[in-house]
């Protein structure tokens, strides 16, 4: 298949933008939703299918001016909200084929240095991706040590957490931490000497800070739940996720909600009469960016793409999934 257009926006690249047409098929037509507009990769795409219909949304205010663009050129085939995934249900009213969520910041986000995402740096302590009623600046400098800890540690996945927010704390007390670069020397300082020449240091440390912010986990399970449910039967929700504990959610929740979910043990009779499952048989395989893909865009090395097809069933509110990552949800909700 031929390249699609990258984005309206030269430095944005839509990751893994073949694939999310192939399995998509808007040569077929019908409605999509694009839940992360950003710079209206996917979205551009799919509109060049004359069938089509997209509904975007986007946390981030500058995803307007992108919005404004298409609008301007597709008309009454495209409409965009600013909002969260959580909010997906205000903007359906009935049944789409395809909903897409591409998880993780964008290269427009990633490259404003105003935005406090990049270590690179020297602007306020944000990372907020819009939306959001509190700053990562709020975080560093109001939470308590054993707070910071486990937000490093588990949202982080990072293994010197304890040492990072006891030097936090320290360091708070001399200077209230409002830069990124502060924050930057705090856990190069904090961090082993040894630590790989590949990936930064703080990484890890920021990563779990722009979750919370931005309540990601949160969001991830209440928008993937909400749009199960206004996917039609054969309909597909494809989900492009960057880091272990979104494809975690993914997984399980393709994987447990699916008409080949695994039994609780292998003696157990086949349910035959199990019609409470909201996909069809899943298939588990990972689909990842190709090496050529990898070396236009390195930021794709670490995407994972999975798919589900919609069943006919009832909708049934997948409780089970609020149970499964209650830890998650639990962090993001300590009060800053």
């Amino acid at each position: 298949m031929k390249n699609q257009t990258s984005s309206l926006d030269n430095s944005h690249f839509p990751v893994m933008l073949n694939e999310v047409i192939k399995i998509s098929a808007p040569v077929n037509g019908g409605i999509f939703v694009d839940c992360t507009l950003g710079g209206g990769g996917y979205t551009s795409a799919l509109l060049k299918f004359p069938n089509t219909k997209v509904i975007a949304i986007d946390r981030d205010k500058n995803a307007i001016s992108i919005a404004n663009k298409l609008r301007e050129k597709f008309n009454n085939r495209f409409n965009f909200y600013q909002l969260k995934f959580s909010q997906i249900d205000d903007t359906l009213n009935s049944y789409v084929d395809t909903i897409i969520f591409d998880l993780g910041l964008s290269s427009i986000q990633l490259n404003n240095l105003k935005r406090g995402f990049s270590f690179n740096s020297k602007d306020k302590l944000d990372m907020s991706m819009g939306l959001s009623n509190i700053s990562a600046e709020e975080v560093v400098n109001n939470l308590n040590e054993s707070q910071l800890r486990l937000i490093i540690k588990i949202l982080g996945e990072e293994k010197e957490a304890s040492k990072i927010a006891k030097n936090i704390v320290h360091a708070r007390i001399q200077k209230k931490i409002t830069k990124v670069d502060e924050l930057v020397k705090i856990i190069e300082k904090s961090k082993k000497k040894k630590y790989p020449t590949k990936i930064n240091p703080s990484t890890k440390t920021f990563q779990a800070l722009r979750i919370f912010v931005n309540k990601e986990i949160t969001e991830l399970i209440n928008g993937i739940v909400k749009a199960t449910k206004f996917l039609r039967p054969g309909g597909k929700i494809l989900i492009v996720s960057f880091h272990s504990i979104e494809d975690k959610i993914v997984k399980y929740f393709f994987s447990n909600f699916s008409k080949n979910k695994s039994k609780p043990s292998r003696y157990f009779p086949e349910d035959r009469n199990n019609n409470d499952y909201l996909f069809e048989k899943y298939n588990k395989k990972i689909i990842t960016p190709t090496l050529r893909e990898i070396k236009t865009n390195n930021r794709s090395r670490s995407a994972k793409l999975r798919f589900a097809i919609r069943s006919k069933n009832k909708f049934i509110f997948p409780e089970n999934i609020f149970h499964k990552f209650k830890r998650y949800l639990e962090i993001e909700g300590i009060n800053v």
